[in-house]
């Protein structure tokens, strides 16, 4: 599966278990990769938007196909263990680091909060997630 060269083969789960990245999408579903940090006044403002949003996505009739995954921009684990535990999501481990310089790179990221959705093969749907966020506070149209 494409995701796993992207992301590899585990992400932490809300209870900091590993999950297998095989696990988390059908085919045909949506991947969120949400780079942001701790220390960011304008992603710990996002954050909880996303986390509605997110909410609103899991309760609906395409739940199953949709997921984020955190990949932190910190500069300490203790920061990435307090903000990820704010999150309802997964995370790439903060031990990690080339995955989460690699993700960087991959979608050239350079300013958080960044939320780029990927289909279930890995291709970039859009680098611009957080528009999609904004004007659809609900989620309602995110699928169709």
């Amino acid at each position: 599966m494409a995701l796993k060269a992207l992301i590899g083969d585990t992400v932490l789960s809300k209870d900091n278990k590993t999950v297998d990245v095989a696990s988390l999408l059908p085919s045909g579903g949506v991947l969120g990769l949400y780079f942001s940090a701790h220390w960011c006044p304008p992603c710990r403002a996002f954050t909880p938007e996303l986390a509605e949003w997110y909410n609103n996505i899991k309760q609906g009739p395409n739940g199953s196909k949709f997921e984020i995954v955190f990949v932190s921009c910190d500069s300490d684990e203790e920061s990435f263990g307090e903000y990820f535990a704010e999150m309802p999501w997964h995370a790439v481990p903060f031990s990690d680091r080339e995955t989460e310089s690699k993700l960087s790179k991959k979608f050239n990221i350079s300013g958080i909060p960044t939320l780029v959705f990927l289909d279930s093969d890995g291709t970039l749907i859009t680098d611009d997630g957080r528009s999609i966020v904004m004007d659809d506070p609900q989620g309602s149209s995110f699928f169709g």
